[in-house]
């Protein structure tokens, strides 16, 4: 199992960035932030290991503060 943080997407990491920053394109803060929470929701569900997002929620917040 990789470490939370690391990266696994490599090169692509970089084309994922660019989708993430023009889903973003146009909209108000409060547009923004619903897609970041509907965007984490989503792939929660894709992970679906409780251990896994925990403690990526862990490490979200420790980078927060």
């Amino acid at each position: 199992m990789s470490e939370i943080g690391e990266d696994r997407l490599g090169a692509a990491g970089d084309d994922v960035y660019a989708a993430l920053m023009a889903a973003h394109d146009g909209l108000s803060l409060e547009e923004s932030t619903r897609l970041n929470a509907r965007l984490v929701l989503l792939l929660m569900n894709e992970v679906s290991d409780t251990k896994r997002i925990k403690a990526a929620i862990g490490a979200a917040k420790k980078l927060t503060t």
